[in-house]
């Protein structure tokens, strides 16, 4: 009797292909997104993205990217952006979001929000590891 493969599937660890999960960056929640501006461009980050007056910059520093956010986010967040370089520029080939999604399922991962598995494009997962950390996983494209 002959095994079928779902269409769909895709194990990274039988292929030992690392996830292409995007650029990185930490989100922090912060309380003043000034002096937060101003203490991160003294070590040395400089604004590549983002408004003031919206409360959310995302500042970079060589290869690291650190997002501020006043008001938006309960506490910090790992960031990654499928299809993103620390650049914010398009990379390709990646990894949709929801093929990530599969295979974070398939391997009984517990998420906390999922992408709609019937749409392409922007979309966006969340889980959160063993030590209570949140992660995003951000696809803008």
């Amino acid at each position: 009797m002959d095994t079928v493969k779902e269409p769909n599937t895709f194990n990274y660890q039988q292929t030992k292909t690392p996830m292409k999960l995007g650029a990185f960056s930490v989100s922090l929640s912060v309380k003043d997104i000034k002096a937060s501006k101003q203490f991160y461009e003294n070590l040395g980050f400089t604004v590549l993205g983002g408004d003031l007056k919206m409360n959310y910059l995302i500042m970079k520093n060589e290869h690291a990217l650190i997002g501020l956010f006043q008001g938006m986010l309960e506490g910090n967040i790992l960031t990654f952006n499928p299809g993103w370089n620390e650049n914010g520029k398009d990379v390709d080939p990646f990894d949709d979001v929801r093929k990530i999604q599969q295979h974070l399922q398939q391997s009984g991962i517990k998420l906390t929000s999922q992408a709609d598995t019937n749409t392409s494009g922007p979309a966006s997962i969340t889980l959160t590891d063993p030590d209570g950390n949140v992660i995003l996983i951000d696809q803008h494209r």
